[in-house]
């Protein structure tokens, strides 16, 4: 199977997002539309545009980037209770129809500000049983018509989705990604979700969760084409090995230097994902040759707390060490965003399609 890569898009209110420059107009049209203009300029297939409440509307941002481009494929963060799934379905369906095909769509399942958006379900078990529900709606809407639907959380009667997908070889609708490392998040990747997205965590970490998700979809009855895995990780990347580790410690003894708690979703560091990255740190600053975990000791959060350091040979060999486990996408990124999407995009992309 091909090799996909991905990165990121910071759909951020504030500034400064991860050591991005502070500017006036960081989340301006034009400021994100040049970054996904230099996206496909520099050999991406698209990036990811993260979600959350307090966040500018993810959906509303991607289709603007896709209007404004020719080959960027935006994966579009959305959560079940942001959205009902036939009006979901309806939106994804459209936009996928106006940019020929180039829609791919990340469902979100963790913990946010249910309150500010009129939502009140918060238990775990409930939260990934509606999400299981809104990825069979949402799929069976794509592919079939007049569609009947009755879940314990969702209903539709005779519903038909306009404009319809049109098929574009195997691709019979937008690609469905799915993160979550509790066990109610795996049981739901390993019979609904196109590609389950790990976090950076070393090598054996990530192969246990393949083997263990592969033989869940068996146990479960998987009915969709087999699993496939991503990883969304920052990588660290400059033209030495020796420059890219000065510049990592610097960088991290600076966030350390002006460390504050994270603004937003506070949720995000009680997931099981994000503990599973932040006690990393208790085996030391450095696993797998290059895999640090120091970051996610002084702020870093998310695909934040660990990076991939080096030089592109360096963090090329780390990459491919995902690839055999059986990664084939990859959503990358570091700052300052434009920068390090034509740096690695011309350094480290190259080595990888080798």
């Amino acid at each position: 199977m091909s090799l996909e890569f991905l990165w990121y898009i910071p759909n951020q209110v504030t500034a400064g997002h991860r050591g991005e420059p502070v500017t006036a107009d960081h989340n301006s049209l034009e400021t994100l539309t040049a970054q996904a203009k230099a996206l496909e300029a520099h050999g991406w297939k698209g990036a990811l545009v993260g979600t959350g409440w307090g966040r500018p509307d993810t959906f509303t941002v991607a289709t603007a980037l896709a209007a404004r481009t020719t080959t960027f494929e935006p994966l579009i963060a959305i959560r079940p209770g942001y959205w009902r799934p036939a009006h979901f379905a309806s939106a994804a369906a459209t936009l996928d129809h106006l940019v020929g095909g180039r829609v791919r769509v990340n469902i979100v399942s963790g913990k946010d500000d249910l309150g500010a958006y009129g939502e009140s379900e918060d238990d775990q078990a409930d939260r990934y049983a509606r999400t299981k529900e809104f990825l069979q709606l949402v799929r069976t809407l794509w592919t079939q018509e007049n569609v009947t639907y009755h879940g314990e959380y969702y209903q539709v009667t005779d519903s038909t989705v306009a404009p319809r997908i049109t098929p574009r070889g195997d691709r019979r609708h937008p690609t469905l990604y799915f993160g979550g490392a509790s066990e109610a998040a795996e049981r739901v990747a390993a019979t609904e979700a196109d590609v389950q997205l790990f976090w950076g965590e070393p090598l054996e970490g990530v192969r246990e969760r393949i083997e263990r998700l592969r033989a869940l979809s068996d146990e479960l009855g998987r009915e969709h084409a087999p699993l496939q895995f991503g990883l969304r990780i920052t990588t660290f990347v400059r033209d030495t090995t020796e420059q890219a580790w000065a510049d990592a410690e610097a960088k991290v003894a600076e966030m350390a230097k002006n460390q504050t708690e994270p603004a937003q979703n506070p949720h995000r560091r009680t997931a099981v994902g994000q503990r599973r990255l932040l006690d990393l740190a208790a085996r030391g600053d450095v696993i797998d040759d290059n895999l640090y975990t120091a970051p996610g000791r002084v702020g870093g959060g998310g695909a934040g707390t660990t990076w991939l350091v080096g030089s592109p040979e360096d963090v090329a060999k780390s990459l491919r060490r995902y690839r055999d486990l059986g990664i084939t996408h990859f959503v990358l990124s570091d700052t300052p965003y434009l920068r390090e999407i034509a740096r690695q995009g011309d350094q480290l992309l190259p080595l990888l399609r080798e």
